[in-house]
């Protein structure tokens, strides 16, 4: 029998709220995020994701959910008030930059209200690729792709992948631009 973590991190149903394990785990990298808010001590990124870093520096307020379904890869920077709900794996690339106030969820809810109301939910990865510029205000959904050299502007809610190369904006977020390797507009 899978334990609520494991169905969660697979993509199943799950109780969030009524499994001891899954609460101490949060209260847990809760009590060293908050510690990180408090000094803005970057060592204490560490100890959040529970993984070394490269070249990972975090504005405070940073907020997640366990922290180590988090996986950074180098230079990556973000902003203040970023959150990131992490029940499901989230990837964040090398060289991608979060602007201010960026929200990361990859918990959902089921649409049917009986099975919402017995408390259950689900969660669906997210994967940023290298590269990226995610504007101040922007909204990933759960589930999303963005691929590599990616910019999203500000305010947008991205609902769907966004290819490589693209410059996607707008709330649902849509792709207005190609650009090149070299960074170049395409289009």
């Amino acid at each position: 029998m899978k334990t609520e973590y494991e169905k969660m991190i697979s993509g199943e149903l799950y109780q969030a709220f009524s499994d001891k394990n899954l609460i101490k785990m949060r209260e847990d990298v809760r009590k060293t995020f908050r510690e990180f808010n408090r000094i803005a001590d970057q060592s204490f990124l560490e100890k959040i994701f529970q993984k070394k870093l490269e070249g990972v520096f975090i504005e405070p307020p940073f907020h997640c959910d366990y922290g180590i379904n988090i996986e950074l890869g180098k230079n990556v920077y973000m902003n203040f008030g970023v959150t990131i709900l992490d029940c499901a794996k989230v990837k964040i690339g090398d060289n991608c930059m979060l602007a201010p106030n960026v929200q990361i969820y990859t918990a959902a809810h089921p649409l049917d209200v009986e099975t919402r109301n017995k408390g259950l939910e689900y969660a669906l990865p997210v994967t940023i690729g290298k590269n990226c510029w995610i504007g101040g205000s922007v909204v990933i959904l759960p589930g999303v792709i963005i691929g590599d050299n990616c910019v999203i502007g500000a305010g947008s809610v991205v609902t769907k992948d966004i290819p490589a190369n693209s410059v996607a904006v707008g709330n649902p977020a849509r792709v207005i631009k190609e650009i090149d390797n070299g960074q170049n507009e395409i289009n």
